[in-house]
């Protein structure tokens, strides 16, 4: 695996560039190839062991589990909150909104395996939410479901087909996320933002750009101090 900094001047290039693609259905396989390359980026090595260097390594790799489960002063997560929420919200998205399919989460036991009581993808939870699961949940187990959730990811986008990308999201998949528990009426925002979106859009956040500026987040975060 290559081991140079994690270039994010060249990761937006990139993202303008497969947002360009996505909307130009001759260039289906070209937008899958970096939609995947662009994704490996900002997962752990390990999850597709792509030849890339990974955003997400160069933040935790070096960190011990009490730096990631800390809350920095004036701060409003912890490193450990951030990569669930994203796991959580890419296991929501893809599987229930764009493949129609349930959760790993469920699927594969990993809500037994993290340790928390938060079913939810963490939108709206207040601080005393963030407080409690960044010292409960199980690291070992978080950093495995990212991994996970990742892999699901990969395997429904090398499924779709161009015509799907110009596809809305399906109400009654909405419907579907709010009577798993999966967001929470007060993050009633979030689906409608999905509701606007197509699948093609749905690529983009969450599982590049959305992991991208949370990610960006965690990198401040660790630098914290106190």
């Amino acid at each position: 695996m290559e081991k140079t900094e994690f270039d994010r001047k060249a990761w937006n290039k990139q993202q303008t560039e497969l947002r360009q693609m996505l909307s130009s259905p001759e260039r289906h396989d070209e937008a899958i190839q970096l939609f995947l390359r662009q994704h490996a980026m900002l997962h752990s090595a390990g999850m597709s062991q792509a030849a890339v260097c990974s955003y997400e390594d160069q933040i935790l790799d070096d960190m011990n589990e009490e730096q990631v489960r800390r809350i920095p002063r004036n701060c409003e997560h912890s490193v450990a909150w951030l990569i669930w929420h994203l796991a959580r919200i890419e296991d929501v998205a893809m599987n229930i909104l764009v493949a129609g399919s349930p959760q790993i989460l469920y699927r594969d036991g990993w809500f037994v395996r993290l340790g928390v009581v938060a079913r939810d993808t963490g939108n709206e939870m207040d601080a005393q939410g963030v407080v409690d699961l960044s010292a409960a949940i199980d690291i070992e187990a978080l950093r495995a479901y990212r991994v996970a959730a990742g892999h699901r990811t990969r395997e429904i986008v090398a499924q779709l087909a161009p015509e799907e990308l110009k596809h809305k999201v399906e109400p009654a998949r909405l419907q579907q996320v709010l009577e798993k528990g999966a967001v929470v009426e007060a993050a009633g925002g979030l689906i409608a933002y999905w509701s606007k979106r197509n699948i093609a859009g749905l690529l983009l956040m969450p599982p590049t750009r959305h992991c991208f500026v949370h990610l960006n987040e965690a990198a401040r975060v660790k630098k914290r101090r106190a």
